[in-house]
């Protein structure tokens, strides 16, 4: 019977590993290498001479570097490239903030009715999920209030008369939430979420759907790549919902 012989994948990698720095970029590489079935010769690169030395010797400007049958592949992302896979554009609009939150304050808020009522869909899941998700979009604004207020003065008509708005708005959201998960001070928290909803609905509205303009979304924070549209009004409305819904709420149940 003849021995059948398999040839295994081989690949270097020459990546940083410092006793005050471990390249991330590095361990990357090496899992993804590992991943696709090949077998890693790991080189560390163990003081800041003997990087710049490796850079210099090999003309490259950053590490990790990676080998692949005696041909250099590259950083990260270009072993990415090399492996089919596509690269991460830093300024490509994503809806993945949003789904993240609007996930998790839905579980938040399954979990928490559960532990209130002992079920786990009622009206307080919907209530509950409302109000997380107000303080959830505050407290992504609130990170950074400066990046947030500039993005927000794109489309929001009232921030745009009136600069101090934009500061204050996030607060308003989370204070309104916070009021509405303990049931109380409804006589505050319902004119708050109503005034800022339905400024930031107009707002919207007029920018997105009259005037046509491709903005950013302020929602999840100035630093996002939401596309202004569909995600803020939603956010919008439900706050308007959640006000009117607490304004009749005594009278229905």
């Amino acid at each position: 019977m003849n021995d059948i012989q398999t040839s295994t994948k081989t690949a270097e990698l020459y990546r940083m590993v410092m006793p005050e720095h471990v390249c991330p970029y590095g361990i990357k590489s090496k899992y993804l290498l590992e991943r696709e079935g090949y077998e890693v010769a790991d080189h560390h690169l163990e003081t800041r001479a003997e990087t710049d030395a490796f850079k210099q010797k090999h003309g490259v400007e950053t590490t990790p570097q990676t080998v692949i049958g005696g041909e250099r592949i590259g950083g990260y992302d270009d072993l990415r490239i090399h492996f089919g896979k596509q690269p991460k554009d830093p300024d490509a609009t994503s809806y993945r903030p949003v789904i993240a939150l609007f996930a998790m304050t839905l579980l938040m808020a399954l979990a928490a009715a559960y532990v209130a009522e002992g079920q786990w869909l009622s009206i307080l899941t919907a209530e509950w999920f409302i109000a997380f998700s107000m303080c959830g979009l505050a407290y992504l604004k609130l990170r950074d209030i400066e990046s947030f207020s500039t993005m927000f003065l794109n489309y929001d008509l009232l921030a745009r008369r009136w600069v101090p708005y934009g500061y204050l708005y996030p607060f308003g959201e989370g204070l309104a939430g916070l009021l509405m998960i303990a049931g109380v001070a409804m006589w505050l928290s319902i004119p708050v979420a109503l005034f800022i909803g339905t400024i930031g609905a107009v707002s919207v509205f007029k920018a997105v759907y009259i005037d046509k303009r491709e903005l950013k979304c302020a929602c999840v924070g100035g630093d996002s790549n939401v596309p202004l549209g569909f995600v803020s009004l939603t956010e919008n409305l439900m706050m308007i919902a959640m006000a009117i819904w607490m304004l009749i709420k005594p009278a229905m149940l």
